[in-house]
């Protein structure tokens, strides 16, 4: 009992030192993603307090942090700039809607269609966005910075860089911060090492009053409660159809990012999350954000390493981080704003190390070319666009590289039986790649007058499939042959149409499967 009750208090401190270090890391982040989007800096941090808190309560994964991200704030900009900001209020409270939605019909489970060379491409992708985007801290003041979601709208293109003196203390402190997180554990566990990193380099920079740039030179961060607001925009059809399109990419965007990070988290710490619940969390986050002022949001892959590297797994590390958060707006934004930006980007580079996928480059030669393609294609379309173009070209490629592979596996095998028959024996899939090579294996011109096909080692996947089929039925009756089709599933008899009559029935050996067709 007194073990149970030491794992547990040594839990809950794992999440609430997890979280301190997470909001610590969120302020930056929401800020610079709110000048993204054309938008206040409260904007943006009220969007990282309500989504990351609502979705750590309800959300489908314990331990992963949803906020403010780059990644939507890029699809933002023109709808601001167009329209206004009340225009995204809306816009996030229907993007919201269509999330849940999607949790509700159980789209979720859709993610298990994402290939594992995809996954690996996203994960690389985005430590090179996340590396990239550090890099415009190291601008003069005037310059923008943090992650924005893609290179070419980022902050490393139109920078005005440090120099001398100020370049080479911004670099000994991400140094410093890099090496208390890298040896720190090494001595005790008792404390994230994030968090103690930060911490010393903060006292640090206060106390020798060193000259670096800290939080409060990105923006001021005090402010008030979000308030409830319905968003000011006529209720009508035109603005409907303005922000429609919007709200179905931004959810896609979301839902896509969320759930490619729930797998991530599940992945290292051995246990699962639900993706549908996880779609109607971060669905119910937006709708209350749009209706508080904020920006929306979705899960923050490099603030989730942060927290699960840190010892946060269950769900009060992410509410307590949202809580911190809060409480830096209201009360502590002076303390927060002293926080040297250095200590930050050293946490985001040990995220970026701890996050790339190092293994990906030891395999390339060792999985089939398509694969290792795929993988290169994702990293580098996420860091020229974004997530969601990224995984969608990923999925549509993986489907066609094996669409085409499979193709070349059906072999059409022919001889003659005893009665004088021609007999041909399918093996491998029948589907849409492989048919013409299917129907280019017959001669009904030159066969037998008895002929048998035998699919007792095939499998008919689609309607593609049938239609072959049928097809070949068609051409043997044409030229008065007698044809029997042996081994077909239940379900590819009741499909098929000209071929119906010619379907010999073996209730024994015949297979059971279904397939997949509309027809």
């Amino acid at each position: 009992m007194f073990e149970l009750r030491a794992n547990k208090v040594a839990t809950m401190k794992n999440d609430l030192l997890s979280g301190l270090t997470v909001a610590l890391a969120l302020v930056p982040e929401a800020v610079a993603f709110a000048f993204v989007a054309g938008v206040e800096p409260l904007v943006g941090l009220y969007a990282a307090f309500m989504v990351g808190l609502i979705t750590a309560v309800i959300g489908g994964r314990p331990g992963m942090i949803s906020g403010a991200t780059g990644a939507l704030a890029v699809v933002m900009v023109s709808l601001v700039a167009d329209h206004g900001v009340q225009y995204l209020f809306a816009t996030v409270v229907l993007m919201g809607i269509i999330q849940v939605l999607a949790g509700v019909l159980k789209l979720g489970k859709f993610i298990r269609m994402v290939p594992h060379p995809v996954m690996l491409g996203f994960v690389n992708g985005l430590a090179i966005v996340i590396f990239l985007a550090q890099l415009g801290q190291f601008g003069v003041e005037g310059g923008t910075g943090w992650l924005s979601g893609t290179f070419m709208e980022g902050s490393v293109v139109d920078v005005a860089w440090m120099s001398g003196g100020e370049l080479g203390m911004m670099l000994g402190l991400v140094a410093l911060t890099m090496a208390i997180i890298h040896f720190l554990p090494k001595l005790t566990t008792a404390i994230p090492s994030s968090l103690a990193a930060i911490l010393v380099v903060s006292l640090l920079v206060i106390g020798l009053n060193l000259d670096t740039k800290t939080v409060g030179d990105v923006a001021g961060i005090a402010g008030g409660l979000p308030e409830f607001s319905i968003p000011m925009v006529p209720l009508n059809m035109e603005t409907f159809l303005i922000i429609l399109p919007y709200s179905l990419i931004l959810a896609a965007i979301g839902l896509i990012e969320s759930l490619l990070t729930l797998r991530m988290v599940d992945e290292i710490t051995e246990t699962h999350g639900s993706s549908n619940r996880e779609c109607m969390g971060q669905g119910a986050a937006n709708i209350v954000t749009g209706f508080f002022g904020g920006m929306g949001g979705c899960a923050m892959i490099g603030q989730s390493m942060i927290n699960v590297n840190s010892g946060g797994r269950g769900r009060l590390s992410g509410i307590s981080a949202a809580l911190f958060l809060l409480a830096f707006i209201l009360v502590a934004s002076s303390l927060i704003e002293r926080i040297p930006v250095a200590a930050l980007i050293g946490v985001m580079f040990i995220v970026v190390i701890g996050t790339f996928e190092w293994s990906s480059f030891r395999i390339m030669n060792k999985v089939p070319k398509g694969d290792a393609f795929v993988l290169v294609l994702v990293s580098v379309v996420t860091v020229l666009t974004d997530l969601a173009v990224a995984v969608i070209i990923g999925v549509i490629v993986s489907a066609l590289i094996f669409a085409w592979e499979h193709a070349k596996h059906i072999r059409v095998e022919k001889k003659e039986d005893r009665e004088g028959s021609s007999v041909y024996k399918i093996h491998g899939p029948l589907f849409f790649g492989s048919t013409t090579h299917f129907l280019e294996q017959f001669s009904p011109k030159t066969d037998n007058n008895d002929v048998v096909i035998d699919f007792a080692d095939s499998r008919v996947c689609d309607h593609s499939g049938l239609e072959a089929i049928d097809t070949l039925a068609e051409r043997y009756t044409n030229t008065g042959k007698t044809l029997h089709l042996l081994h077909l599933s239940n379900d590819c008899r009741k499909l098929l149409k000209k071929a119906d009559n010619m379907v010999e029935v073996n209730v024994i050996e015949d297979p059971k499967y279904f397939v997949a067709t509309n027809a």
